[in-house]
C-alpha cells in the first residue's frame, strides 16, 4: 500500500470509532504525510478575537511556528464548532471525547474568570448529574439533572466518598456503607472473588508505573546517573511483591499491544546493581547526599501499594549506597508539583485516556512538558513526527526512535503494568466499567442511590486543568465533551456533537452540535460555550485561562498552548560516561 492509502485507513479507523448511530459523518479521502513545524520563536498573538456573543467567532495562531498542534478554532454559527490543526492529527477525535475537553458554559467561565475553585463551588453542566453539596474532606453528593438531554438516570443520587486505604474501602463495601469501590487491594482480590455478595470487575492493565527523574535537579542532571538508577531497580521484585496477578514488568513506557507506539523486540534496561554503582562512582556521584523520593499514598491501577513500593525502592537503592528520604505529598500537591517541574525523584504513573500513543508520549515528553525538567529536543522531534501523520508505518518508525531515546536519556524508569479491578455489591445491577469511565447513570439499585468510594478526593471540578482520576470521575458526571467514550468500551459516540465532518487532508474537523440542549441552570447550550471552553484552555492570554495550577497539562501536552511564555533555553545534558 502507498503512504496515502495508509493514512486514509488510519483516519477511517478513527471515524468508525465515532458516531456509529449517526450515519452522517463524512470521512476524508486522504491524510497527507506532514512536515515538521519549525521550532517556536516567540509567543504569537491571535489573528482574531471573538466578539462577545456574536458569530462568527475565531481564534487563530498567525502560523504554526508557535509549536502547538492547533491552527485555529471557530464557531461560525450557534450550532457549529470547527477545529483546524497544523497537520493531520490521528488522535484529535479521541481527544475530543476525553474529560479534559468537557464543555463549560461561557457565562460560568466569564463569571468565575476560569477559577477552578469558584467553578467547583457551583458548577453548571449538561451532564446527567448536578452537584448538590461538596463537604470537603468527607463526601460529594450529586443528584439527577432534570435538564439532561440524555433522559432519566437509573439512580437519582450519586455520592462520592474517598479513602486512601484499600482495606478500608473493602470494609465499607462489605458493611453496606458503599455500593462500589475503586481499586481493590492486591491481597483483597481473592476475598472479593470468593464472596457471593460482591462482584469483581477486572481492568485491562493499560497503565504504567514509573519512577521519574528531573534533569534540572542534581544529581539527575547527569545522564549517567539516571542510567545507573534505572539499572539499580529490581522491577521483577516490585511486581512480584506488590502487584496482583495479571501485572507485568514494564520494559518500555507503553504497554505491549499499543501500536503504533510499542516497539516489538526492544529490550529494556537489565537489572545490574553492581554496574549501577560503578557508573555512579565514575560519574562522581556524592554518596553522602540524601535524595527525596516523592509519592502519594493514593492507590492507582499502576500503583496498588504506593508506600510499600516507595519503601522497597528506598531499600533497593540503599544496597548500592544511595540514600533516599521518602517524601509523602497530598495527591493534589504532588500532581501540581509534577506539572510545574518541581519534583526531583518521584513515583507516578499513567493510566490510558484514549487508545493512541499520543496520549502517552505527547503529555509526558512533548514540547510543553515540565514533568522531567527540560525537555529533550530529539525526543520532542520524534514525537511530533509520530503525531502528525496517519501513516502507521511512519508513526511506528518515529515511536521506535522515541523508545530508543527514552532508554538513552532515562527521564523515567518504567516499572510495571498493573492489573487491577473495582468491586460492587452484587445487588448493583447493570454495571459497566472500562478504562475510561463508569456508567453511574445506568447502574441500578433498589434505593435509587449509588455510593462510590474512591481512593482520593477530587481536586476541583474543572478537569481542563486537572489530571487525577478522582477529579475526572466526578467531572464526567456533571459535564460532557463533544464526543464521549461508550460505556464499557474504548469506542467513541455522540455527546454534545451529533456528527462531524473531516476535510480531505484531515486537518479540519467540523462538529455539528446537538440542538435544544439546556445547561443545568436552564440556559441554552450553544457553540459560544464550546468556543469559550477551548479558548480558555488553549490561549494563555485568555482572561479565563486560570484553572487550578494554570498549567493545563493535558491540553498543552497534546495540542500546545497559544501565547504561552517562551520556555527556558534547553541546555544539553552532560555526556554519559557509560551506557546501559
Amino acid at each position: 500500500m502507498n503512504r496515502k492509502l495508509y493514512a486514509l485507513l488510519a483516519v477511517l479507523i478513527l471515524a468508525s470509532m465515532v458516531l456509529s448511530a449517526c450515519g452522517s459523518a463524512a470521512t476524508p479521502t486522504a491524510a497527507m504525510p506532514a512536515t515538521q513545524a519549525p521550532a517556536p520563536t516567540q509567543p504569537p498573538a491571535p489573528t482574531a478575537a471573538a466578539a462577545s456573543g456574536s458569530y462568527p467567532m475565531k481564534l487563530a495562531a498567525p502560523d504554526c511556528s508557535y509549536g502547538g498542534a492547533l491552527k485555529s478554532i471557530e464557531a461560525p454559527d450557534a450550532n457549529t464548532f470547527v477545529i483546524t490543526t497544523c497537520n493531520p492529527d490521528p488522535a484529535i477525535l479521541a481527544q475530543a471525547a476525553f474529560a479534559t475537553f468537557e464543555i463549560l458554559p461561557k457565562a460560568l467561565l466569564d463569571s468565575t474568570g476560569g477559577d477552578s475553585a469558584k467553578i467547583g463551588s457551583a458548577p453548571v453542566g449538561t451532564g446527567p448529574y448536578i452537584l448538590q453539596e461538596w463537604v470537603k474532606g468527607d463526601h460529594m453528593t450529586l443528584v439527577a439533572n432534570p435538564n439532561w438531554w440524555g433522559g432519566t438516570v437509573a439512580n437519582k443520587t450519586l455520592i462520592f466518598k474517598w479513602s486512601a486505604e484499600s482495606a478500608q474501602r473493602l470494609l465499607e463495601l462489605q458493611s453496606g456503607n458503599a455500593d462500589g469501590i475503586e481499586l481493590v487491594g492486591t491481597d483483597d482480590i481473592p476475598t472479593v472473588q470468593k464472596d457471593s455478595s460482591l462482584a469483581y470487575y477486572p481492568m485491562t492493565p493499560a497503565n504504567t508505573l514509573y519512577f521519574g527523574m528531573n534533569n534540572t535537579k542534581p544529581p539527575f542532571d547527569k545522564e549517567a546517573v539516571r542510567q545507573a538508577f534505572a539499572m539499580a531497580i529490581d522491577k521483577q521484585r516490585i511486581v512480584k511483591n506488590f502487584f496482583p496477578a495479571g501485572s507485568t514488568v514494564a520494559d518500555q513506557f507503553l504497554y505491549t499491544g499499543l501500536e503504533p507506539g510499542y516497539s516489538q523486540g526492544m529490550a529494556g534496561v537489565a537489572y545490574d546493581p553492581v554496574k549501577a554503582k560503578q557508573m555512579l562512582t565514575a560519574a562522581g556521584f556524592d554518596f553522602n547526599q540524601t535524595i527525596p523520593f516523592s509519592f502519594r499514598t493514593n492507590a492507582r491501577g499502576y500503583a496498588p501499594a504506593p508506600e510499600q513500593i516507595a519503601t522497597d525502592v528506598q531499600a533497593q537503592l540503599a544496597q548500592i549506597g544511595v540514600k533516599v528520604k521518602l517524601d509523602v505529598q497530598q495527591s493534589g500537591t504532588l500532581i501540581g508539583n509534577s506539572g510545574l517541574g518541581k519534583l526531583t525523584f518521584f513515583l507516578l504513573g499513567w493510566g490510558e485516556d484514549y487508545p493512541d500513543a499520543t496520549d502517552w508520549f505527547d503529555y509526558h515528553f512533548g514540547a510543553t512538558s515540565k514533568i522531567f525538567g527540560t525537555t529533550y529536543p530529539d525526543i520532542v522531534a520524534a514525537i511530533q513526527q509520530g503525531a502528525t501523520t496517519g501513516d502507521p508505518v511512519v508513526r511506528q518508525k518515529a515511536y521506535d526512535t522515541v523508545n530508543q531515546l527514552l532508554l538513552q536519556h532515562v527521564p523515567m524508569v518504567p516499572v510495571a503494568h498493573g492489573g487491577s479491578g473495582d468491586a460492587f455489591s452484587a445487588k448493583v445491577k447493570n454495571v459497566l466499567i472500562s478504562l475510561y469511565n463508569q456508567n453511574f447513570p445506568q447502574m441500578q439499585t433498589d434505593s435509587g442511590q449509588i455510593v462510590w468510594l474512591q481512593s482520593g478526593e477530587p481536586i476541583s471540578l474543572w478537569c481542563g486543568d486537572e489530571t487525577d482520576g478522582e477529579t475526572i470521575n466526578a467531572c464526567m458526571t456533571i459535564f460532557e465533551p463533544l464526543l464521549k467514550f461508550k460505556y464499557g468500551t474504548t469506542l467513541t459516540e455522540p455527546a454534545l456533537a451529533t456528527s462531524y465532518d473531516v476535510n480531505s487532508d484531515a486537518t479540519q474537523y467540523t462538529f455539528h452540535l446537538r440542538q435544544n440542549v439546556k445547561w443545568s441552570d436552564g440556559t441554552s447550550f450553544t457553540a459560544a460555550d464550546v468556543f469559550a471552553t477551548y479558548s480558555a484552555m488553549w490561549n494563555y492570554k485568555d482572561p479565563n485561562h486560570k484553572g487550578n495550577t494554570g498549567v493545563f497539562e493535558y491540553f498543552g501536552g497534546w495540542l500546545g498552548l497559544l501565547n504561552a511564555p517562551p520556555p527556558a533555553t534547553p541546555t544539553p545534558a552532560p555526556a554519559a560516561t557509560a551506557t546501559p
